[in-house]
């Protein structure tokens, strides 16, 4: 279960992340994943779980804490490790990941861009010696600039966010080999895109400047498919990315019990059928790469002035 929709912020009720993250458990969930920028995500997740026997696994992360932020601080890593113990109520960690390692424009974590080395790889193997953390692990959002730092070699997880979906793929092409070449574990982050694919949405058919006529074109293919077959996009999107045989789990965020129960009933319902998956693929395969200036997180239902510097 992702854990980012579970914080207070916008105006969340804590109960219903405390509710969502219990349910989850009842229903056979076993993983948690959180991280210190997703707002006080990880003070409810450790609220949620304080006093589980149930055994499950709970991954966080390394990164924008405490601010200012200097990801080359190595002091100022632990203290974060530390804190994020203290929220979440643990004395070891299962998961811990470096947060958005491949983008140096939010975190320049490493000495060399070609080693991948800085304070934050030493960092991980004292806790790991100390046995503060099981697994160490990358999560990260691009899908050409993950693979160079998983070849290092010292990650036992890549947790890839918004490049496996119905209509993302990247992470098929660079992310999930490289993971076999180092056997790591392949997390799979926001399957529904972030809610660009947990409903539809009016623009697909009266357009937005920001949406490109392909990428268009390419959600009313998949309307109409889904029409067809009869199921609706969030359980298209969880059962196309459980059918991966090289995917070890998958992390779907909720911010209710209602949700929660309906991302586990697509679960439930298996793999979907390789006739659906291939005309799944063919509609993938319409957009088959992200244009550059299209928003990472797609703006449906909000506003969006458009990119940032071009460097």
């Amino acid at each position: 279960m992702g854990g980012l929709f579970v914080s207070t912020a916008g105006g969340r009720n804590r109960a219903d992340g405390h509710n969502a993250i219990q349910r989850a458990l009842e229903l056979g969930v076993n993983y948690v994943d959180t991280a210190p920028s997703y707002g006080n995500s990880e003070e409810v997740v450790g609220e949620a779980l304080d006093g589980v026997l149930q055994p499950h696994y709970l991954s966080t992360k390394i990164g924008g804490r405490p601010q200012p932020f200097d990801p080359k601080d190595k002091q100022l890593l632990r203290r974060s490790v530390e804190e994020s113990l203290r929220l979440l109520k643990r004395d070891m960690i299962d998961i811990l990941m470096v947060h958005e390692p491949d983008r140096p424009g939010q975190y320049d974590w490493w000495t060399s861009h070609k080693t991948f080395d800085g304070p934050v790889c030493e960092l991980l193997a004292e806790l790991k010696a100390e046995g503060i953390v099981r697994f160490t692990g990358l999560g990260g959002t691009t899908a050409h600039q993950l693979p160079a730092i998983m070849a290092t070699g010292v990650y036992d997880v890549v947790l890839a966010a918004q490049n496996y979906s119905l209509l993302w793929r990247e992470a098929a092409i660079s992310i999930f080999p490289e993971a076999k070449r180092q056997n790591m574990g392949i997390v799979i982050g926001a399957p529904l895109q972030q809610g660009a694919l947990s409903r539809r949405h009016t623009e697909v058919e009266t357009g937005a400047w920001w949406l490109s006529r392909p990428r268009q074109e390419q959600f009313k293919a998949l309307y109409q498919f889904l029409d067809e077959v009869e199921l609706s996009l969030p359980e298209a999107g969880i059962r196309m990315a459980i059918s991966n045989p090289d995917i070890s789990t998958v992390l779907v965020g909720a911010r209710s019990v209602e949700e929660v129960e309906q991302n586990v009933r697509a679960v439930e319902a298996g793999p979907l059928p390789s006739e659906v998956l291939e005309r799944l693929q063919e509609i993938a395969n319409m957009v088959p790469f992200r244009p550059f200036e299209e928003p990472h997180s797609l703006a449906f239902g909000r506003e969006y002035s458009g990119p940032g510097p071009a460097r």
